[in-house]
This record gives structure tokens, C-alpha cells and sequence, in this order.
């Protein structure tokens, strides 16, 4: 009897990786995956549609000589040394023309180096970003793939086939060369801790600040999702202020720790930004405030010394949800603003040929940052694809400019109120930054070059200056 050939292999079953192949089983495509956990391998099978064809294996060599030529492997295990292992374990088992596909976070060095190393063995490599959560992978991901092209257009079809959809067109395109799957992930991935920082701010603003109650909160929420602020994350927010405690009866999101985890993107988007350099500094206070919450001891203590008592925020609610939806649209712009000029000069500086207005446009559906915004900057970018910064297209300053001074009086607002707004502030701080024609860093070259000699650029004429400061 002729063996069974599978379309498709994936190595790490957890909820992802299951789910993802569960997804291309539904789409006809015959697949494999691989995990040592019994456990893992039955609930893949159990979970199958009627009619599909899926199968779980316990050895990669089953699964690699069950696989067509070329084969196409996924990987989907934690970033770092247990990818580098997986693929010292497939080496020996693959052959020339094979396509190894990295889905999961990976930081793009590592990625870099692993399309190098299996190039040299006439293997092709993929980083591949994939967003959406255990439900996105279920039903239709986000897909952001970078690395070989002759393997990209490989498995082309099928990740068409598999990813969410938006206007009948798939959220999947070519990120650009070697790691830009994986770093458009990243930027995406920043993007997200960023508008996150932004959504606890506001709430932070209308419950503490403005005394809203659980169900206002949700009020507000609708109300702004059923509008410009429509997105994923405003969406799951909105539904949050419902859940009940099956523990204490109360409202969950009151029940929760004010600690929040991490895993480590966001941090590398902020690191990156500096290498560049680029200025991401939403991002980067997103990162820190998380860093901040995890020190729940010491913020207890210090608030027992400083007793900082929130000024209560003297304002018609209605009102003030108002003006608040337009600050968190605001700067919800300026957080994709600082992530897409990073993506256009990452592009650039490390040869990756990003094409911005396909990374949008693959956003715009199963992914956490997505947004009905994402339909401006799609167009933004197919208007002019060399844009430095979507703040200099006329549509979205547009935009801003009829809501920056909502930002703004929010900002004074919780400033007023004690209330910690660090993500709203650097926004605000970002756009008057970028929009002034003069900086007063002109006082700092005058600083370096006084005492250490670093050199000047002058108004008047060309050229680098040291003076012998008296």
C-alpha cells in the first residue's frame, strides 16, 4: 500500500501550534505534527474536523518522510536555544530544496543567522510571524513571513488559504528579505504594548479619576468601538468590565493583580529603536511601565510614605468620555505612527525591503492591533510607499490635528488627578516633538562640544564647529 504523503508538518503542539494545523486540515490541506507529549498528539487528532486529514506523531522522522517534497516544516517552540535544537534535529532527516518555517517569536539576529546557516546546506528558512492568539490560529491568523522568497511562494497558497480575511483578501503578504517577518512582528508586537498602556490610562482616568463604574466603563468602551476607535483590543476591553468572579462574585478585572507579564518583544522593540536609532518612545514607556507594575512591594511602600491621593476629575461624563475617546484615538495614531517609522527605517538600514503598505494591510485582520485605522494608513501608503512617517499624509494629520487637543487637556487632566499617564504624556510629548521646526538641543551640542569637545552643526552654513567654550 502507497504511504500517506502530508502537505504540511508542524513541530510543537501546544494551543498554537494545534490550532494552526487544525486550521489547514479545514482547508483540505492533508497534515502532520510532531510532539513528544501523548497527550498533545490525541487532543490534535480528537479535535480534527470530520473528514479531515490529521495526524500526530511521536518521532520527527515519521513525520519528516510522511511529508511531499519539498517539504514544509513549522516550527512553534520557544524562542532561542530550543528552536537552534530542533533544527540540529532535523538537519540529518531533510534534504536540499526542504523549507523550515520559524513561526514563533524569534528575535530577527537569531532569524539572520538561522537563514544563513541552513542556506549553506541548500535548505530554505522562513521567520514568520503569526498574531491572532489560540483563536486567530483556529480561524484565520494574521501571517507575517519574511526570509527565502522561492519558499514563500511554496507555501504561498496555503497561508492565503488559512489566514483571517478582510474584504475577501488575505491578511498575509512578503514581509521582505531574511528576518523582516519576524521583525515586522516585533515592531507589531510593541505597537500592541503601547495601545495596551494607552487603554489602562484611560480606564485608570474614568475609574479612578472620573468614579465610573464597571458597566459605564463598559458604556464608554461601546460606545468608542462602535465608532473611529473600533479595534480588537478596544472590543475585548469593552467585554472585559462584564466578566464576573466565579470566586468572589465580584467583577473580575477588580480581582486582578496590578502586575502584568511580559514576554520579552517589546523590550527587543525598544532596544532595536535605539540601535537604529528611532525615536519609539510610547513604546518604550509601555515597556517600562510593566516593568514598574512588577514592583507591587516597593509601590505599596512608597505609597505609604508619599500618600498620593487622586484628585477626583470635575467634569460631565458624558463629556469627558467624549474628549477621552479622542485622546485615546490620538495617540493610539501616534503609537503606529512611532512602530511604522521604525518598520521604514529598519527597512532600510538592515536591507530588509519592507513593503509598509502590505504590513498594514496584513494587520488589518486576525491580528491583535487591528484596527478600522488600518485602512487609512493602507491608503496612505499606497498613495506615496516611501512615507517616513504616516504624521506627514494629509489624511491622518488631518486626523490629528482635530484631536490632539483632546489629547492634551486628557494629559493635564491626569496630571492634575495624580494619576500615572505616562503612555498618553510621551504621545503628546512625540508630536510636539515632531512637529517643531526648532528643538532646543541646540543647548545640548553647545553642552557636548564645551565639555568634550563633540562638535556643532551651525544654522548659517555647512560644516562641523568646535569653539573653545571660555
Amino acid at each position: 500500500m502507497q504511504q500517506m504523503l502530508y502537505d504540511f508538518g508542524m513541530i510543537g503542539l501546544g494551543v498554537m501550534g494545534r490550532n494552526l494545523l487544525l486550521n489547514m486540515a479545514d482547508h483540505q490541506f492533508p497534515v502532520i505534527g510532531f510532539d513528544l507529549d501523548a497527550q498533545k498528539l490525541s487532543a490534535l487528532e480528537a479535535a480534527a474536523t470530520p473528514g479531515t486529514t490529521v495526524k500526530g506523531v511521536t518521532t520527527l522522522a515519521q513525520m519528516v518522510n510522511s511529508l511531499q517534497q519539498p517539504r514544509k516544516i513549522m516550527m512553534l517552540v520557544p524562542a532561542g536555544k530550543p528552536v537552534d535544537d530542533v533544527i540540529e534535529s532535523l538537519l540529518p532527516l531533510l534534504q536540499p530544496g526542504d523549507i523550515v518555517i520559524d513561526g514563533g517569536n524569534s528575535h530577527y539576529t537569531d532569524t539572520n543567522r538561522r537563514v544563513a546557516y541552513l542556506q549553506q546546506k541548500g535548505l530554505h528558512f522562513m521567520g514568520m510571524g503569526v498574531s491572532g492568539g489560540e483563536k486567530g490560529a483556529r480561524t484565520g491568523p494574521s501571517i507575517m513571513p519574511g526570509g527565502d522568497v522561492k519558499a514563500w511562494h511554496e507555501v504561498q497558497p496555503l497561508l492565503e488559504a488559512v489566514s483571517a480575511k478582510v474584504n475577501g483578501e488575505p491578511c498575509v503578504a512578503y514581509m521582505g528579505k531574511d528576518a523582516a517577518g519576524h521583525y515586522v512582528k516585533m515592531v507589531h508586537n510593541g505597537i500592541e504594548y503601547a495601545i495596551m498602556q494607552l487603554i489602562s490610562e484611560v480606564y485608570d482616568i474614568l475609574k479612578r479619576g472620573a468614579g465610573l463604574s464597571n458597566d459605564e466603563l463598559h458604556a464608554a468602551f461601546a460606545q468608542w468601538n462602535n465608532g473611529e476607535l473600533q479595534s480588537y483590543l478596544v472590543e475585548i476591553t469593552r467585554d472585559i468590565f462584564l466578566q464576573n468572579d466565579t470566586i468572589t462574585g465580584n467583577r473580575l478585572v477588580d480581582m486582578i493583580l496590578d502586575k502584568a507579564g511580559s514576554k520579552g518583544t517589546g523590550k527587543w522593540t525598544s532596544q532595536d529603536a535605539m540601535e537604529l536609532p528611532v525615536a519609539i518612545p510610547t513604546i518604550d514607556i509601555a515597556v517600562a511601565m510593566r516593568t514598574i507594575s512588577a514592583f507591587k512591594e516597593e509601590r505599596v511602600q512608597a505609597a505609604g510614605i508619599f500618600t498620593p491621593a487622586t484628585n477626583t476629575i470635575d467634569a460631565d461624563k458624558a463629556t469627558l468620555i467624549q474628549e477621552t475617546g479622542e485622546a485615546l484615538y490620538a495617540a493610539t495614531i501616534l503609537c503606529y505612527a512611532q512602530g511604522l517609522a521604525m518598520l521604514h527605517q529598519a527597512s532600510a538600514a538592515l536591507k530588509m525591503d519592507i513593503p509598509l503598505q502590505d504590513a498594514v494591510k496584513v494587520w488589518r485582520g486576525g491580528c491583535i492591533i487591528r484596527s478600522t485605522l488600518l485602512e487609512t494608513f493602507y491608503a496612505a501608503y499606497v498613495n506615496n510607499p516611501q512615507l517616513p512617517n504616516i504624521l506627514l499624509s494629509d489624511t491622518l494629520a488631518a486626523i490629528v490635528k482635530n484631536r490632539i487637543e483632546s489629547l492634551r487637556a486628557i494629559v493635564i487632566k491626569a496630571a492634575q488627578s495624580k494619576i500615572a499617564a505616562a503612555g498618553l504624556m510621551t504621545a503628546l510629548g512625540y508630536f510636539d516633538a515632531y512637529t517643531t521646526e526648532r528643538l532646543p538641543t541646540n543647548i545640548i551640542q553647545a553642552q557636548r562640544d564645551c565639555f568634550g569637545a563633540h562638535t556643532y552643526e551651525r544654522t548659517d552654513m555647512p560644516g562641523k564647529f568646535h569653539t573653545e567654550w571660555n
